[in-house]
């Protein structure tokens, strides 16, 4: 049974937890070697919006949705004016805006890293135009992933691209407003399997650092090895005031985008509380934007978005309980089953009764899963969207 000041504890949290979710979550995806498409699945920028209006109307959680310049904003600055009023007609705001530096023929090589100068030139070109649009749309953060890297030993300058990433990224920062800040992803491997050029969060630290004071880096939870402590990584982020925000999702082997917490929820929690530790030690909200980043090939796509929300629901208000002075006192006296227990107890103590009390108090369905499937609303997309999506499946076979 909870104590009074453990649910008030919890209630605070989720008031505050704000979960961005990602277009390209309920639209047809897949890996290299194929897709499965779902007949429900986004066609349209309007299917993402409206997709993500029924996640954000049952959880409560979910305002912002991450769009993507190519796949959602084709025309660029253009596209705003839709983007607008889909955000006023589905009530979610655009999120963080992705740039596309890695499916252009041009991009073979790299983007900002690539040798070729009118090839970084036309990245750093997508890149401020990405930037106009986040100030247009008033999102703001510029999330950059690159694919940039080599596949064979002696074929590219290490050292080289390194200093373009850095030119490149200083130009970029040099055109962010007052408002915006531009978050830095790294990734081990893959689609770079010799060298990538932001491999690991101290290379992004690194080039954020020398872009500027609005760069941050961004984690994603499966851009690690096998066995990684990602916590750890966390908490010196955030020490140094370096994290910006996370792509969250779960892997059995890397980047495999699971839902979240279908793998190790024990370590999401463990992150959940090295940010809330730090809060409470340094009596300051960390300012993190938390994102989903999942390719849902086989689960529904919007249950499989509700899903993880509702894990990183339950996951945070676990982590809200923690009880950080005891924990203090227990690592001080390096009393070792003492403090881990202080993390255990709160991972597995029952928070559904204080979840539940809190949906009714802000009147949300007690289960947003179970609401929306008895909503109709996937019966009806499907309807509306197989025609489409049969079309789809026709033109990739």
């Amino acid at each position: 049974m909870l104590k009074t000041k453990q649910i008030e504890n919890i209630f605070a949290a989720l008031d505050g937890l704000r979960i961005e979710i990602p277009s390209w979550g309920f639209a047809n995806t897949g890996t290299r070697f194929g897709k499965f498409l779902q007949a429900a699945a986004a066609v349209t920028i309007e299917d993402k919006f409206s997709d993500a209006g029924q996640v954000h109307a049952l959880t409560g959680l979910c305002p912002t949705l991450a769009l993507h310049v190519r796949w959602d904003l084709p025309s660029g600055l253009d596209s705003a004016p839709e983007v607008e009023a889909l955000a006023a007609r589905y009530g979610v705001r655009p999120g963080s805006i992705n740039p596309n530096l890695f499916e252009d023929q041009i991009y073979k090589y790299g983007s900002l890293g690539n040798p070729d100068p009118d090839v970084r030139r036309a990245a750093v070109r997508h890149i401020l135009e990405s930037i106009e649009i986040g100030r247009r749309l008033a999102s703001r953060d510029l999330s950059l992933w690159f694919a940039d890297g080599s596949n064979y030993p002696g074929t590219q300058n290490i050292r080289r691209r390194r200093q373009w990433f850095q030119e490149g990224l200083e130009q970029a920062h040099a055109a962010l407003s007052e408002s915006q800040r531009m978050l830095v992803e790294y990734k081990p491997f893959e689609p770079a399997f010799y060298h990538t050029d932001i491999a690991d969060w101290g290379m992004a630290s690194l080039l954020a650092k020398a872009a500027g004071s609005k760069a941050r880096v961004l984690v994603d939870t499966g851009h690690h090895y096998q066995s990684q402590n990602i916590e750890q990584i966390v908490a010196w982020l955030l020490d140094d005031g370096m994290l910006g925000g996370f792509h969250f999702n779960d892997r059995r082997y890397a980047d495999d985008d699971l839902t979240l917490g279908s793998i190790d929820p024990y370590q999401v929690f463990r992150i959940f509380h090295e940010i809330r530790y730090f809060e409470w030690e340094t009596g300051q909200r960390a300012d993190i934007a938390c994102m989903i980043d999942q390719s849902h090939n086989l689960k529904g796509k919007i249950e499989a978005m509700i899903q993880t929300v509702m894990m990183a629901r339950e996951l945070y208000a676990r982590a809200a309980i923690v009880d950080h002075e005891k924990l203090a006192g227990s690592q001080a006296r390096c009393e070792l089953i003492d403090a881990e227990n202080c993390l255990k107890e709160a991972f597995f103590a029952d928070v559904a009764p204080a979840i539940r009390e809190w949906t009714g108090v802000r009147g949300l369905p007690e289960d947003p899963l179970q609401a929306f499937r008895g909503s109709g609303y996937l019966e009806r997309i499907t309807a509306q969207r197989r025609e489409r999506n049969q079309a789809a499946v026709s033109s990739y076979a």
